[in-house]
């Protein structure tokens, strides 16, 4: 799914002002790669950007290098494939649950039209590209989650936006035109391994929505930490890919992981 550019859409929803950075593209992209590992298992968690303009070779070099090492792939999900994942209104109810509301559908289909007018696309995006070159190869495929229980996580998020508070200062630019630098800014960050502006977004969504954020990053991180902490029992490499700002801030999988007593380190 397209999480870290929903939640970048419910971030920029807030009537807070922020600061805009230049983005400034790399020479050469490196984005975040980490491992963790026992005697007999290594799982490297890469953190991936849903949604690439596709000017950038980012799959070289170190991040290449780990993902063949790697005797299996997993991602956030597996999405089916065919239809245009801002088609997600057009679906019907998945298993007789309920559909995701018009909130989340219209945030939805602003992260992706905001991704669109800077030049990304979902089947640019990391995910999509390493679940290709995995089947190409014949690696194992599979999902940390399933497509119904995220739908069902959408179904019981709150409201986008809300209003502002007295005295608060209100943003100058509209939440399109915000999101659509936001994502400009986090493309070049993640291209270049700099987490920080993740931590950013993260901090704005916590705020604006501590409910959104507690369902899309603390409890998944906690739960993709358990999976992680449960596949250690088994020998082997594993290539994990979850979206970029799964790896940032106070709650990340990786502190999630440090919690449990399993330390990280960067590889790249």
């Amino acid at each position: 799914m397209v999480n870290i550019l929903i939640a970048a859409a419910l971030a920029a929803a807030s009537p807070v002002a922020t600061p805009t950075v230049q983005p400034l593209e790399p020479a050469g992209a490196q984005p975040a790669l980490f491992a963790v590992s026992d005697a007999d298992t290594r799982v490297y968690i890469f953190g991936t950007f849903h949604a690439l303009d596709g000017q950038t070779d980012w799959f070289k070099d170190t991040v290449r290098g780990a993902f063949e090492d790697s005797n299996e792939l997993v991602l956030e999900t597996l999405v089916p494939e065919g239809p245009d994942q801002s088609q997600l209104s057009a679906m019907p109810p998945y298993r007789g649950a309920m559909m995701p509301s018009a909130s989340f559908l219209a945030t939805t289909r602003m992260a992706i039209d905001a991704g669109r007018s800077q030049g990304m696309q979902v089947g640019n995006g990391a995910d999509m590209i390493l679940r290709h070159v995995a089947e190409a190869e014949g690696k194992p495929v599979e999902g940390l989650e399933t497509l119904e229980s995220q739908f069902a996580m959408f179904t019981r998020m709150p409201a986008a936006t809300r209003a502002p508070r007295p005295g608060e200062p209100v943003a100058e630019n509209s939440p399109m035109d915000s999101l659509s630098k936001a994502m400009a800014e986090m493309q070049s960050a993640w291209k270049r391994g700099d987490q920080s502006v993740f931590v950013r977004m993260l901090g704005q969504l916590n705020r604006n929505s501590p409910d959104t954020y507690r369902m899309m990053f603390t409890e998944r991180n906690a739960r993709w930490a358990d999976w992680i902490r449960a596949r250690l029992q088994t020998p082997g490499t594993v290539f994990v890919a979850v979206g970029a700002g799964h790896l940032a801030g106070k709650d990340s999988l990786l502190v999630q992981l440090a919690e449990r007593g399993i330390a990280s380190q960067r590889v790249n």
